[in-house]
């Protein structure tokens, strides 16, 4: 079997605030404008017009789409700034209210706005997508099924989302809490095939429900627009060197199940009421509390099961030119989740609720430039 490209795209999304009170902002037009005559297709408005979206293109290394996303995060950053604005990179703004938000005026958002109803007008919330470039519809099937293992393992890394208006949720990602309310999100299903997906997908397309693949919201999905396995269970991390290093790990873990494949072996599907019991664990603990690894039948420390996950795709980074990215995840372990490092800001900080949460947008402001 002819070895895939394994190329990565990374898609996040930001939410704009005012560098003066810290709020929310709208985005305004003429710096959308200004950024898509700068960036082109590479950026667009979100669902909320306090949100703006980014995505590289396709990558072949992780140092690649290193390059790509810092150039996009200092676009977005430079052309907010004319306009008393800046981007910050986390999941939930540590206070604002999603009442007072209100959704781009755009046939696709006001079409989900109708479709959703109250759950959707509460999705103030953003994420990051990893996009690793599979051809084949039958492998992507495959890898889906066997990849669905190692999702609450990325989420931990990943959590930013602790605050939701102004109260600590006592949840590493809270977005997830809010996220889960929509249809077609969580965990993908079991499918045994590419038909079977298709079928499934065809089968709520033909009754009216989705017009496509691309209203499905599963945590990992074939993506609808490109040849790619895109994993969507992640927090937006707020600083560039995480979020590359976990798109890396999900290129790696991706070429390590193709390695098993093309050896006529495969990672051990868990039923989905397992994997569920610790992508509950990611949301509410991160790595603070370990999660469970069943072959073993016990809790294990979040920090053993990362150094076995580095030992598992050791060959893999070193093929895909990415262990100095994945090495970049080990200061999560050391220094703490965003959601901790947020945590331990508002616990630092003298004064009242809003006083402790504009000091938490001060270091998630301080993180986003963090190395671009």
């Amino acid at each position: 079997m002819a070895e895939p490209d394994f190329t990565i795209g990374i898609e996040e999304e930001y939410l704009l605030v005012d560098i003066e009170s810290r709020t929310l902002a709208t985005v305004p037009d003429a710096m959308m404008a200004e950024c898509q005559t700068k960036l082109g297709r590479q950026v667009s408005p979100e669902f909320l017009k306090c949100q703006i979206e980014v995505g590289t293109g396709v990558c072949k290394t992780a140092a690649d789409a290193f390059e790509d996303l810092a150039h996009l995060r200092r676009t977005i950053r430079d052309c907010a700034a004319t306009y008393g604005l800046t981007p910050i990179a986390a999941s939930c703004h540590p206070s604002a209210d999603w009442k007072e938000q209100h959704h781009t005026d755009k046939d696709r958002y006001n079409q989900l706005h109708d479709d959703l109803g109250g759950v959707g007008r509460r999705m103030l919330i953003c994420g990051m997508h990893v996009h690793v470039g599979l051809d084949d519809n039958a492998l992507r099937a495959d890898l889906m099924g066997q990849l669905t293992y190692f999702l609450p393992h990325l989420l931990a890394l990943s959590v930013s989302s602790p605050f939701w208006q102004g109260d600590d949720t006592g949840l590493a990602s809270y977005r997830l809490s809010i996220f889960d309310n929509l249809p077609r999100t969580g965990l993908p299903p079991t499918l045994d095939s590419w038909d079977e997906y298709q079928r499934s997908v065809q089968a709520l397309v033909d009754v009216g429900v989705i017009e496509d693949s691309s209203k499905i919201w599963w945590d990992l999905r074939p993506s609808a627009s490109f040849p790619t396995l895109e994993t969507r269970i992640c927090d937006v991390s707020p600083r560039l060197s995480h979020a590359v290093g976990i798109a890396a790990l999900v290129q790696c873990l991706c070429r390590m199940l193709w390695r098993l494949r093309v050896k006529n072996q495969r990672w051990r599907r868990y039923d989905t009421f397992l994997v569920r019991e610790n992508r509950w664990r990611a949301q509410r603990y991160g790595t603070t509390k370990g999660l469970i690894d069943f072959g073993r039948g016990e809790i294990v420390p979040y920090a053993e099961l990362f150094n076995e996950l580095m030992d598992l795709v050791e060959q893999d980074a070193d093929a895909l030119h990415c262990t100095r990215e994945l090495d970049g995840l080990r200061t999560i372990l050391s220094d703490g989740t965003s959601s901790e490092r947020q945590r331990a800001v508002f616990h630092a900080t003298q004064g009242d609720t809003a006083t402790k949460t504009n000091t938490i947008v001060d270091h998630l402001i301080a993180e986003y430039s963090m190395d671009i």
